[in-house]
């Protein structure tokens, strides 16, 4: 009976690391979407969040099912609590990307992007790509070590939201204030896709160690 649950757990983790690949997949492309004006990505991006949405509702099921049929108690359970959990917080990384690709389509033919804004917006496109590289090794491994980095490399991510939002305020703006709400928007999306991440990595220490990680 054990032995059947871990099997079932291994399958649910596995769920989890298909679902941060496609993650992963769609925040690179609705990047380079947005900063190419690449219309058939933006629309790729956009399709393919049915895909994660699908494994989110599979991956849930399977873990109330699971619940269900062996009780589990102890590490056990909170192993199942927090797959729901982190399984959220990927279906809603998938969203944060579907929301930047609908940006690039929304602004197509012209780029959302104004030229002064292309680096930071690329390495915040970057900065998302490795921490949810990284996440998924936290993931797989239960490595707490990573786990407890990633929250540090998450301040990359606020740092350059931050630099960011200084040229939208600089008097030096000429963009205009659709470009700066759009830019605004695609900061915030950058910023709460790295943050789900570090609500993962939060979790799967968690259930690694039965504690929560110290700040």
């Amino acid at each position: 009976m054990r032995e059947t649950f871990h099997e079932e757990l291994d399958t649910i983790i596995g769920q989890q690391l298909q679902m941060a690949t496609l993650v992963k997949d769609a925040i690179e492309k609705a990047t380079t979407a947005l900063l190419n004006v690449d219309l058939n990505l933006a629309e790729n991006v956009i399709q393919d969040d049915d895909a994660i949405d699908v494994i989110h509702h599979n991956l849930d099921d399977r873990v109330i099912d699971l619940m269900a049929r062996q009780q589990p108690v102890a590490s056990d359970l909170r192993a199942l609590v927090s797959a729901l959990r982190i399984s959220a917080d990927l279906e809603r990384m998938g969203d944060l990307a579907h929301h930047l690709a609908k940006l690039a389509r929304m602004r197509y033919p012209n780029s959302a992007v104004p030229p002064e804004l292309v680096d930071v917006i690329s390495s915040m496109g970057s900065a998302a790509s490795r921490i949810t590289e990284k996440m998924a090794v936290v993931i797989e491994f239960k490595d707490t070590t990573r786990a407890l980095e990633i929250e540090k490399d998450d301040d990359e991510m606020d740092q350059l939201q931050r630099k960011l939002i200084g040229a939208l305020v600089h008097p030096d703006w000429v963009h205009g204030v659709e470009t700066s709400v759009d830019m605004a928007f695609a900061s915030r999306y950058f910023e709460r896709f790295s943050d789900h991440a570090v609500s993962i990595a939060q979790r799967v220490y968690y259930m690694a160690t039965g504690e929560f990680a110290k700040n």
